[in-house]
């Protein structure tokens, strides 16, 4: 493997090898975070057949450093904060909440793109498999566990390209299993680990849930994809 992914469709597909044994899971379904992890999840759902959906997070990002996480927010309404981030820059609660305002308004608009009035796939009893492009911080992956756990899945994996070991192992105390290809000590931002990091779009994102709802139809699988 070359040190760097060239796209988030290669490391999709060379993630789902790692994914392998869960090929013959007949509760399987696979979650991409959007928009950049959507891309990555639906590789991992095309070679394992299984239904693809989304789970919306939006990371709360330091004013002037949006890369870097304070928190993120769900659409279940569930907030998660980097205490370590807030403290060591002394970010003020006003400044939080600020943020946050604004990505709800984001991750209310993104709802009603992605999925319309379709709802969520039921995750109840399933094994599940939470996808993103990478992780930094956490706040956002651990964001989306929280807001996947009031749904009672039967099993969450995490799986993802690249993240570095100190959240591999806090993201590990919160399911049942963590894939990730790539653990550098020296993580830095996501986009450091791909030769193309470009921003999926909007449109992307529902081509790509459109194009696996479209496979998963033959074998009567329902869809929250927006035809």
């Amino acid at each position: 493997m070359s040190i760097k992914f060239r796209t988030r469709t290669e490391a999709g597909k060379l993630l789902a090898r790692e994914l392998t044994a869960y090929a013959d899971c007949k509760d399987l379904l696979v979650l991409g975070l959007p928009r950049g992890g959507v891309p990555v999840a639906y590789e991992v759902a095309k070679a394992l057949d299984a239904p693809l959906d989304i789970c919306i997070v939006r990371k709360i990002g330091v004013p002037g450093h949006q890369e870097l996480a304070m928190g993120a927010i769900t659409s279940g309404g569930i907030r998660v904060l980097n205490s370590d981030v807030i403290n060591s820059l002394a970010i003020t609660s006003q400044t939080i909440n600020q943020v946050a305002a604004d990505e709800w308004q984001e991750l209310q608009r993104r709802d009603r793109v992605y999925r319309g009035d379709r709802p969520p796939l039921n995750v109840k009893n399933r094994t599940v498999i939470l996808v993103d492009d990478g992780i930094a911080t956490g706040s956002t992956m651990l964001a989306a566990i929280a807001l996947l756990k009031q749904q009672e899945p039967h099993r969450i994996v995490v799986a993802v390209p690249v993240a570095p070991p100190d959240t591999c192992e806090k993201i590990s105390e919160k399911v049942d299993e963590v894939v990730c290809l790539k653990m550098p000590e020296q993580m830095y931002a996501v986009g450091v680990w791909y030769e193309d990091f470009s921003q999926t779009t909007d449109e992307e994102v529902r081509y790509f849930m459109s194009k696996q709802s479209q496979l998963m139809a033959a074998l009567g699988e329902p869809s929250a994809a927006n035809s």
